[in-house]
């Protein structure tokens, strides 16, 4: 049998060490994943809210004063690439002059992609699942409407922050 000592030289970590070392990595990895998910909300505030410029612009002029790239950037011209639900949804909502339902954005769907609710089993509960993460994303809101049914609208400023954050004054 041998016995031989440890080496003396290499230290050596003990399970006390190994758990104090991954939990500083997890909450390393939690601090940058909180501070990405707060960079998207304001990268898809800004987009929200140059979409919604452009449409407004586009609505005033006519679709003529979209170059085609502008018009496949608005989700608006043929693409090669089917558009995803939830990026047809972020569309639709950024576009909307007020809150929609699950089903106002499904008919609105269907007049610009109809393949794309075609393939959904279940396209209200597609719909409803991928605005409900638009929410925990922080990108939509949801709201109430008159008639107890639920509506989901476009975040212009993300929860608890101001325009002047930003040294903007510019509500849009």
């Amino acid at each position: 049998m041998d016995h031989r000592e440890p080496c003396r030289d290499v230290p050596v970590q003990t399970g006390r060490d190994t758990v104090r070392a991954a939990q500083e990595l997890v909450q390393q990895m939690h601090d940058e994943l909180r501070h990405l998910l707060l960079q998207r909300a304001e990268i898809m505030r800004r987009i929200g809210t140059a979409k919604k410029t452009i449409a407004g612009l586009a609505a005033l002029f006519g679709e003529m004063v979209l170059s085609k790239d502008l018009r496949e950037l608005m989700n608006r011209g043929p693409r090669e690439q089917p558009s995803g639900l939830t990026r047809t949804c972020r569309a639709i909502l950024m576009e909307a002059d007020h809150a929609l339902s699950a089903r106002e954005v499904r008919d609105r769907m269907q007049e610009r992609t109809p393949a794309l609710v075609d393939r959904q089993k279940d396209p209200i509960a597609s719909i409803t699942t991928i605005l409900n993460r638009l929410v925990d994303y922080g990108e939509a809101e949801r709201v109430a409407s008159g008639n107890k049914q639920r509506s989901w609208r476009w975040v212009v400023e993300p929860r608890g922050e101001s325009n002047r954050a930003n040294g903007s004054n510019f509500i849009p």
